[in-house]
């Protein structure tokens, strides 16, 4: 069972930055692949960005590409998201995920995370 607890969700302006983290416990982190997921009022979970569990590998969603960065420490068990030039329509409640993967590859599906956090809000304001 693996427990994801992420932190740095708050309010900025913008064109302002955040960073996200997600810290995981009580599994063999660098045989999960990891993906923060959002979901907006209204509106379906979506991913936003994936990461292979040896951080090698990325994907994200076009609407961040250029933006959002990903990043994973398999030492500290913490998966990252840094998100530059925020816009008001990346407001949502964010989440981490980890999926357990027998290689080395991302994915950007729903149903291969087994494992959420709870969730952080992000509000950006114009």
């Amino acid at each position: 069972q693996v427990q994801l607890v992420e932190s740095g969700g708050g309010s900025v302006q913008a064109g302002g930055s955040l960073r996200l983290s997600c810290a995981a416990s009580g599994g063999i982190f660098s045989t999960y692949a990891m993906g923060w997921f959002r979901q907006a009022p209204g509106k379906e979970r979506e991913v936003v960005a994936t990461i292979s569990r040896s951080g090698g590998r990325t994907y994200y969603a076009a609407s961040v590409k250029g933006r959002f960065t990903i990043s994973r420490d398999n030492v500290k068990n913490t998966v990252s998201l840094q998100m530059n030039s925020l816009k008001p329509e990346d407001t949502a409640v964010y989440y981490c995920a980890a999926g357990y993967r027998s290689s080395d590859v991302v994915c950007s599906i729903y149903g291969c995370y087994e494992y959420w956090g709870q969730g952080t809000q992000v509000t950006v304001s114009s």
